[in-house]
């Protein structure tokens, strides 16, 4: 499978994210050398294993070119290495520590949910809309959700500040761009960043969907 520069380009720079977003978490719970590097690989490239078992993609893209995997390694290596010496300074700083996370994730959750969308299309499913969209946000979701069951927490597509719906949002633009035949590089680009600032923005200003425990008050 072939992908051209610029989403390989992207493509790294959602798994440097995705991978720094498993190692704060592996942090947070006090995992050793092996788990930090285990849970930020598998942040990285869990969406996209996903994604290839569900187009037929045997074996997954991280199996076939390993720079995926060694990439998300040696960044999570890296990342252990710093956070050592930090780690009192992220203790002290808890909601900096939770920005870092959201933003991390942000980023990897956009550039994964693009590519996700893109794989599905040059991969002859470009007609189908639906499975299109459906597999950017399976990309996008699918090595955090791995990463929060590993590490024993609800994952953040649950209940977390329009987590699932930015993919949504940001799947569903880069397949109507692509569409229009518009400019690679700008339906990528666009579509990263409107998925990232929805994210972020919904993060700032706590936006979220309705949820049953706000009319709990009420019940008693």
């Amino acid at each position: 499978m072939k992908f051209g520069i610029e989403i390989f380009i992207f493509e790294i720079i959602g798994i440097i994210a995705f991978t720094i977003s498993g190692v704060i978490v592996a942090f947070k719970k006090r995992l050793d050398l092996f788990g930090v590097v285990t849970l930020g690989t598998i942040t990285a490239v869990g969406g996209g294993a996903l994604r290839d078992m569900l187009l037929g993609i045997l074996p997954p893209s991280m199996f076939k070119n390993g720079i995926y995997v060694l990439v998300a390694f040696l960044t999570a290596l890296a990342s252990f290495c710093i956070g050592i010496f930090t780690i009192k300074r992220i203790k002290r700083k808890q909601l900096k520590y939770y920005n870092l996370i959201t933003f991390f994730d942000a980023v990897g959750l956009g550039v994964f949910t693009v590519v996700g969308t893109n794989t599905a299309i040059i991969n002859g499913f470009g007609d189908n809309a639906f499975l299109s969209i459906f597999t950017g946000v399976i990309t996008g979701v699918g090595g955090g959700v791995i990463r929060d069951i590993i590490a024993n927490t609800m994952p953040f597509i649950m209940y977390k500040d329009l987590y699932a719906s930015s993919a949504i949002i940001g799947a569903c633009l880069y397949y109507t761009l692509y569409q229009m035949h518009s400019n690679n590089f700008l339906c990528i680009s666009v579509s990263i960043i409107a998925t990232i600032l929805v994210r972020l923005i919904a993060q700032k200003y706590n936006l979220g969907l309705p949820k049953f425990g706000v009319y709990r008050d009420k019940d008693k």
